[in-house]
């Protein structure tokens, strides 16, 4: 195997075998209360909003931005749903729908600056951080907003019935399989190189049943969770279109050369725009589920969420220096940081250490991104 491909398949594994690491250690040192279905899938739920978040800043970094102002964005379309649905008593439908379409309004006010302004994505989300933060307590007045209704609360605390769960599931594992030979047998067709066959088999039991022990957690407590399932079906969403897609594909060129991807005819401005705008909707969603699961709009709401999520997408393999990363990847980071917290918390960690451990990891993920990289 060339050195190149070997680096490529050791950033691709990593953070799935640290994760697997991560577990087994918190799992021994909190004499198996970490591995146990409950607290997992309780782990699961509160992984949601912030997954949902990293999938977008996954792409957001792929093409050299930022954005630093997601916990704000989130506490405050959270706040505007709860002040529509608990203040003026409209259903929950309508306030998530208003709420999402705040955040709409809010990405296309960071791509007409940080797009057509130039105007550098750092400042621009900063300033916005500061502004939106405000915003929060202008709208909850300085108090907890509370409690939501049924159909509202339900998005971060319901979860499907398990038999229904293991359907999904099964339905996963025989999707995974179905277009992983399909797509096999794709490329056989137009004459590019594929792994062998036994190797791909063992790829693909792997992974089926890594599928299969996460749905069986989540059975053995209550189902899958509504928000989890919503990552889920995000992940997927966004990962075949950042592959599959034009769009996806011109986001990457841009990300790793800029100057290339506009001799090559992509409009860099509108490309960054219309990211920017999908951005804001996900934000808003992750807002949602944040504000859903704790059954209320807090002024203190998404405080350090800016720093876990772009700590999740680096540790998830997306590279700060653009152009690279998965959003299955940046899915693991967000779990990986959500179990240190989790596992810690449990071990009752002095919370100075823990900030400390974190900062610590997200350094070491950066220096490994950088040190492969000039590997290759």
């Amino acid at each position: 195997m060339k050195q190149g491909s070997f680096v490529k398949n050791i950033r691709q594994y990593t953070m799935l075998i640290a994760l697997v690491g991560i577990w087994l250690i918190f799992s021994i040192l909190t004499q198996g209360v970490f591995i146990s279905p409950r607290n997992l899938s309780n782990l699961f739920l509160q992984t949601a909003a912030v997954a949902v978040i990293t999938i977008g800043m996954t792409l957001i970094i792929v093409t050299r931005n930022i954005d630093l102002s997601v916990g704000s964005v989130a506490a405050f379309t959270g706040a505007i749903a709860a002040f529509i649905n608990v203040r003026m008593g409209w259903p929950a439908h309508t306030a998530i729908l208003l709420a999402c379409a705040a955040g709409l309004l809010i990405g296309v006010w960071h791509g007409f600056w940080i797009a057509y302004r130039m105007v550098p994505a750092f400042i621009v989300t900063l300033a916005s951080m500061m502004i939106f933060r405000g915003a929060v307590l202008g709208i909850t007045q300085g108090a907890t907003i509370a409690p939501l209704s049924p159909g509202f609360k339900g998005l971060g605390q319901n979860y499907i019935a398990p038999h229904i769960s293991i359907w999904i599931g099964v339905t996963a594992i025989l999707l995974y399989i179905v277009l992983g030979f399909y797509k096999r047998f794709k490329r056989s067709k137009f004459g590019f190189t594929v792994s062998p066959l036994i190797k791909e088999a063992a790829k693909m039991i792997l992974i089926s049943a890594a599928i299969a022990a996460f749905f069986f957690i989540l059975v053995k407590n209550r189902g899958v969770p509504y928000s989890v399932f919503l990552v889920l079906l995000l992940a997927v969403v966004f990962n075949f279109m950042s592959r599959q897609t034009v769009f996806g594909r011109q986001l990457y060129a841009i990300g790793g050369n800029p100057d290339a991807a506009s001799l090559s005819g992509i409009n860099i401005q509108r490309r960054v725009m219309m990211l920017y705008v999908l951005f804001g909707v996900l934000t808003a969603v992750g807002g949602l589920v944040l504000t859903a699961r704790l059954n209320a709009a807090t002024t203190s709401a998404g405080q350090g969420m800016e720093l876990d999520v772009i700590a999740a997408s680096v540790i998830g393999g997306t590279s700060l220096m653009g152009g690279e990363g998965t959003i299955w990847g940046s899915v693991i980071g967000a779990l990986i940081m959500a179990s240190l917290d989790n596992g810690m918390s449990l071990m009752d960690t002095n919370i100075t250490y823990q900030y400390i451990i974190k900062g610590m990891i997200l350094l070491l993920a950066v220096w490994v991104d950088i040190a492969t990289r000039k590997r290759t």
